[in-house]
């Protein structure tokens, strides 16, 4: 009996899912994902150099933050790890825009309203089509505890 009661101290687990794993940098590709300077980016350049006779062949990558779009680099030898954020795309459909956030509803039925109304063309077009009484399935990105509104689309007819 004492040893079950040992194992009970777990009050706040979570999903168990992480949000990062590691990668070895040699096995990252383009149009992947790595955590660049504590960011989630995706990778739209890669190039490898092999340095002198006892060197390791080092990865330069160049990525864009998946959430701000801002262009990052780093540098990494080959046979070391880097972190790759688990990004997950969901898609829920539109219920209301309420003091800048999005009402969103799952395929499940369960509601969702954290997620702000992005700042960008996409928020503003995104709220004029949503006025317009168009019915709009918007796809939300999570990586790393950040959500954000990437894109959306018309929501097919009878669905």
């Amino acid at each position: 009996m004492a040893e079950d009661e040992q194992h009970e101290t777990f009050e706040q687990a979570g999903s168990g899912a992480s949000l990062t794993f590691p990668q070895q940098c040699s096995a990252l590709r383009k149009n992947g994902h790595v955590v660049i300077k504590s960011r989630p980016c995706k990778i739209v350049e890669m190039s490898t150099s092999k340095t002198g006779k006892h060197g390791h062949a080092k990865v330069h990558l160049v990525a864009i933050d998946i959430f701000t779009g801002k262009k990052l680099e780093d540098i990494c030898p080959s046979t070391h790890n880097m972190d790759v954020p688990n990004v997950s795309r969901n898609e829920y459909q539109l219920v209301n825009i309420d003091d800048g956030f999005l009402n969103l509803m799952a395929q499940d039925g369960t509601s969702k309203d954290d997620v702000k109304l992005p700042d960008s063309d996409l928020g503003k077009t995104l709220q004029s089509d949503f006025e317009e009484g168009k019915d709009l399935l918007v796809t939300i990105v999570s990586a790393m505890g950040e959500e954000q509104a990437l894109s959306y689309k018309e929501a097919p007819k009878g669905a």
